[in-house]
């Protein structure tokens, strides 16, 4: 692999090189559920892609590194600055925080046929166990660790050239063509350094945009240590995370949603990061809760507001499914709840210009406001050296598996998405009468080389 000389860090090397929503549901963690114990599995759904031993040895020495990161004073600085939804006991939380992987994380590699080589392929996996409170940091500098490793040690047939100059060029087509975009790219980034020069050459698109008059709008990135370099803002809200573990500590999946929704607001109040997402039991069971009347934690005995969480919330996140269907019932309900004001709806999944265009249009002719968290199509495009072709991407995740000793399952709104103790799958999809969406087929293993 000819790469260019770089003095990027190795790994991770922040605790804040993670997404934006991984604080804020630490800071409602910290607030509701600081004794909650929870376990962590990881999937790799293209499994044909092995890690090598070597691979796995680099690993094993990242996790060292994580041990030693600490949030620093400029951090919590910025955090302060550009996040001030993080109220000031999570930001005196952060000051003592630190993962200690050696009794949390649990990294095995099997090998598919073992000859003690460095050489040897075979499968990674960790089992992340601890509370909720104190592991939640995990999932992103593992899953960006894990995509590293492979592209270091199996997929080498590849080189940094034209990323930045690739990454203005698509950045200028979305600004040109009014799109308002993150960067959303972390969890599968080829390497720190390749997520590095992908945002110089959106800051230089965004700067073109300004210059010329573009109606197009870089918002920021989900990385809060990247937006801390570049000086943007730090874009984000929440996971399915938050959904399956409240449904899972309560084992009130009927009510789950709307709980999920009342210690977001308990925690952050109204007017903040309210960009809600529908799809961990389906967007028309999430939509039930929606429309309800807002309430909190610490409102449950007063009067309920006569508002509703969809009035309250600023629009949606459509994540899985298929996006002009999503957009047609959402349409509905906003209709049907006589809601007049014009909201947004967030397109985050495996997006291309050519899907943000469309979806662009779609959301503007339904009278919504769309905007896109772009990923993997910015922070892992490659093609092979040798041969031109595609270097395709791992399609790896880290889920909630189990918290206080019950299964955590999501139903997202395309099946390929479906995570989860199988037989607690069925329960709750029986219980809320969870339909599959009909020509909803993605292949997971094959994800960011089909269109979207």
């Amino acid at each position: 692999m000819g790469q260019e000389t770089n003095l990027s860090p190795e790994g991770v090397s922040s605790l804040l090189d993670t997404d934006l929503y991984k604080l804020t549901m630490q800071c409602a963690i910290l607030k509701y559920f600081p004794d909650v114990y929870v376990t962590y599995g990881f999937t790799n759904r293209t499994p044909h892609m092995k890690l090598r031993r070597g691979a796995y040895k680099w690993l094993l020495q990242q996790m060292e590194k994580l041990a030693t990161l600490r949030v620093t004073a400029d951090e919590r600085a910025f955090l302060k600055r550009k996040c001030p939804y993080l109220n000031d006991s999570y930001i005196t939380f952060l000051e003592t925080f630190q993962l200690k992987p050696d009794e949390q994380v649990e990294i095995k590699f099997t090998p598919t046929q073992d000859t003690g080589s460095d050489e040897d392929e075979g499968t990674i996996d960790y089992v992340v166990k601890g509370l909720w409170l104190d592991t939640i940091l995990y999932e992103i500098p593992l899953l960006a660790l894990t995509s590293q490793a492979y592209f270091m040690f199996s997929e080498k047939d590849w080189d940094y050239e034209d990323q930045e100059e690739k990454a203005f060029r698509k950045g200028s087509t979305l600004l040109e063509n009014g799109c308002v975009f993150s960067e959303f790219g972390t969890r599968r980034r080829r390497d720190y350094h390749t997520q590095d020069i992908v945002m110089k050459g959106l800051i230089r698109a965004a700067e073109e945009g300004r210059k010329n008059g573009w109606k197009g709008a870089l918002t920021g990135t989900s990385n809060v240590h990247f937006a801390m370099k570049y000086d943007v803002n730090a874009v984000g809200t929440v996971a399915h995370e938050w959904y399956m573990t409240i449904a899972a500590i309560t084992d009130d999946y009927e009510n789950a949603n709307e709980l999920a929704l009342q210690y977001w607001l308990g925690c952050f109040g109204e007017g903040v990061l309210g960009i809600a997402l529908t799809d961990t039991f389906g967007t028309p069971a999430f939509l039930d809760a929606f429309r309800k009347p807002i309430s909190t934690p610490d409102q449950q005995d007063e009067v309920q507001s006569s508002k509703t969480y969809a009035q309250t919330y600023t629009g949606v996140r459509q994540d899985s499914g298929d996006p002009s269907q999503f957009v047609k019932i959402v349409r509905e309900f906003y209709d049907r709840e006589g809601i007049t004001d014009k909201k947004t709806v967030v397109f985050s999944d495996s997006l291309d210009i050519e899907s943000c265009l469309r979806y662009k249009a779609l959301a503007e002719e339904s009278g919504f406001i769309p905007s896109f968290g772009v990923g993997t199509f910015f922070t892992n495009d490659y093609l092979n050296k040798t041969n031109g072709e595609k270097s395709k991407p791992l399609n790896i995740v880290i889920k909630i598996s189990a918290a206080n000793g019950r299964p955590a399952v999501k139903l997202s709104d395309n099946m390929g998405k479906n995570t989860g103790d199988s037989a607690k799958v069925a329960e709750v999809k029986k219980k809320l009468g969870y339909v599959e969406q009909s020509g909803v087929q993605i292949d997971e293993s094959n994800r960011w080389t089909q269109k979207a």
